[in-house]
């Protein structure tokens, strides 16, 4: 990647206009209007009215809208209210395959997420991945888990497996690498804090958040640690006086497949 994924996705619910403002000066590096999960049918109306007149007036570039799922009533109208604002992303769930296309070609060159949170979703992860216009996926992994029947565990570990087969498929894709699901405690910051810790080690880089007081311990848990930097610097610059040959650092040997994670950490600080 040319340049750090962006670690932190707040959702905010669509019909709750005043805090839209709110969300912007949060610590959260994009913000997610909502039309779906959060506002019931009877407001989704409502919601897309309030969502569209706020985009128009504020113009912001770190925003993306979640419309509702491809096959619904609401998704027609969600897509054609996108159409007056060009500058905003967009998120899909429930994404498969063929849903995902659909919106990608109703949405070309705007910023777009799958949000993968069906069996057949993640079956299917390959196909959607390698769709053209695609910049990242999101686990769904709530969503995920009643579908399968499963359940994520402590500290968010359960579905592990899942998360590792969309790392790898976004990794094959070229994608940027993908984006956990939310951490439902929002009381206690240091819970989020380890389900984040827990999904870089996996590979991802980003996670869903349901309240602002969880965007900044996001983003500290997908930064690298000062140990790690130090460690990096060291192995950089040994790299660099051993003229580019394997060499020993603390007991350990050291060579390319290493520095290059070094420099990776490097680059994401």
């Amino acid at each position: 990647m040319n340049r750090m994924s962006v670690r932190s996705y707040l959702f905010v619910p669509g019909n709750r206009p005043g805090r839209f403002d709110k969300a912007c000066e949060s610590a959260a590096e994009r913000i997610i209007l909502d039309l779906e999960d959060s506002v019931a049918p009877a407001q989704k109306q409502q919601a897309r009215d309030e969502v569209a007149a706020w985009l128009r007036t504020h113009h912001p570039n770190n925003v993306l809208v979640r419309v509702n799922a491809v096959g619904t009533p609401w998704y027609d109208d969600d897509m054609h209210m996108l159409d007056g604002v060009p500058f905003v992303g967009v998120m899909l769930p429930k994404a498969e395959p063929a849903s995902m296309a659909e919106c990608l070609a109703a949405c070309a060159s705007r910023e777009a997420i799958a949000l993968v949170e069906t069996v057949r979703g993640v079956l299917d992860l390959r196909e959607t991945a390698a769709l053209p216009g695609l910049q990242r996926i999101a686990f769904g992994s709530i969503d995920f888990a009643v579908d399968a029947g499963m359940e994520d565990g402590i500290a968010g570990s359960g579905l592990d497996t899942v998360r590792v087969q969309i790392a790898l498929q976004s990794r094959l894709a070229g994608l940027e690498p993908p984006i956990d699901g939310v951490c439902t405690n929002f009381d206690t910051p240091e819970a989020v804090a380890i389900e984040a810790h827990r999904a870089r080690q996996l590979g991802f880089r980003g996670k869903l958040c349901i309240h602002p007081r969880q965007a900044a311990a996001v983003n500290a848990a997908f930064r690298p640690g000062v140990a790690e930097l130090e460690w990096a610097r060291r192995v950089a610059d040994g790299f660099a006086t051993h003229g580019g040959e394997a060499f020993s650092l603390e007991g350990r040997m050291v060579d390319l497949p290493v520095v290059t994670r070094a420099r990776r950490l490097l680059d994401e600080a």
